[in-house]
């Protein structure tokens, strides 16, 4: 258990880092400063440390994959939003936010299919 919140907190703190100072990681990292590449690999870093965390709380697999998912795809969606000038496409806020809604609606349906059988 201790290992996995290790793990998560240096998931969690290198990802935040990338998403709130780019410049500094890159710099640290001796990584070229691709602003918005380092936002979405840092929301997908905290997303897998938020995975490991669930992991110790959910013993369900597809929960706990879908906890990150959704976390990790919708602040992408925002990523794409807030770097919009930074290239893509204007469909990506839209697209990217419709998989985190369907994913979020799984992860519901999930939780209470797990919570349904348990009562069982």
């Amino acid at each position: 258990m201790i290992a996995t919140v290790l793990a998560a907190a240096s998931m969690m703190g290198f990802g935040v880092w990338m998403r709130v100072d780019p410049a500094g990681f890159a710099d640290w990292a001796n990584w070229p400063n691709h602003v918005h590449f380092l936002h979405d690999a840092g929301v997908f870093q905290i997303g897998i440390g938020l995975m490991l965390l669930c992991a110790l709380w959910w013993r369900d697999a597809l929960a706990v994959t879908l906890a990150g998912f959704v976390f990790a795809n919708s602040f992408h969606a925002i990523n794409h939003a807030l770097d919009h000038e930074l290239g893509g496409n204007d469909s990506d806020f839209w697209t990217l936010g419709l998989v985190s809604v369907i994913a979020a609606a799984a992860l519901v349906v999930r939780l209470r299919t797990q919570r349904t059988e348990a009562a069982r």
